[in-house]
């Protein structure tokens, strides 16, 4: 199965290229997946007219299976009241035949910052408690650990650490998040991490370009490639959910010198 994961597309900001944003859908519906996760900030501030251009080009995905959960800045201006009326429930599960995916709501009102809160705990670990042997995947906005380049730590959720427990010990295998428009992976005891970054703005933090997530799933293989908006991808991690195996493909950015371009390594 594919899964596409899409953050960060900021409709309404002046940073926000059109473009960009219609190339992505139109690549992702090409690889006609089972699922398309839009994890979170679709609007710049929360405002009605902006949730609805975001609601316009989502209904865009050629996929029955969409999960989308608000960002801090879908909360900005009581946004959450547009963003349940144009796509329901903020707190979602979609189950596969072979995978299990929850999306959880970690904004709070006006405020960057974000947390889950221990009412949810719950839900979290009975959804994923009952489909043991199924990949299962987790989707929040926010960062869980902190990602290189974006400043303060405190940009994690404030119950990280409560998040990050429960996540392990019901044995979650893939956490996709968004937030700071860098993308990034992390892996934790036998879970993978994957910051997607803005597909569709230029708001860009050092050497990063405008992306989305492709996720592979078969025969518990889970490969996770980063795609850009009219160009190639490459994969970013690999790695086998029943045996724990992988191949995670760190990126190492240039010291920003003239023709210092970057390198990759392979961390096994």
């Amino acid at each position: 199965m594919t899964i596409c994961q899409i953050s960060d597309i900021h409709c309404g900001s002046p940073y926000f290229i059109s473009d960009l944003l219609e190339r992505s859908i139109l690549e992702i519906n090409e690889l006609d997946p089972e699922a398309v996760v839009v994890s979170g900030d679709l609007t710049n501030a929360g405002y009605r007219q902006e949730f609805e251009t975001a609601a316009e080009y989502i209904r865009r995905f050629d996929c029955q299976n969409v999960m989308v959960i608000p960002g801090n800045h879908d909360s900005r201006n009581v946004g959450y009241i547009h963003f349940e009326r144009l796509f329901g429930d903020r707190y979602s599960c979609i189950e596969f035949e072979d995978a299990v995916m929850v999306g959880i709501d970690s904004s709070e009102p006006d405020l960057n910052d974000g947390r889950v809160g221990r009412e949810h705990y719950d839900f979290i670990h009975d959804t994923f408690a009952k489909t043991e042997d199924k990949l299962k995947i987790f989707v929040i906005h926010h960062h869980l650990i902190p990602i290189p380049g974006t400043g303060r730590e405190r940009n994690i959720i404030y119950d990280a650490g409560d998040v990050l427990e429960l996540l392990a010990d019901t044995r979650v295998d893939l956490v996709l998040s968004g937030h700071k428009h860098v993308p990034y992976s992390w892996k934790l005891e036998d879970m993978f991490i994957v910051n997607a970054g803005t597909a569709s703005t230029t708001r860009l933090r050092g050497n990063t370009r405008p992306c989305y997530n492709v996720i592979e799933i078969e025969d518990g293989r889970v490969r996770v490639f980063r795609k850009y908006p009219f160009k190639d991808r490459e994969l970013i991690v690999d790695f086998d959910a029943r045996t724990h195996e992988y191949r995670h493909y760190e990126e190492i950015q240039g010291d920003g010198r003239p023709g210092d371009r970057g390198q990759r390594r392979t961390i096994s």
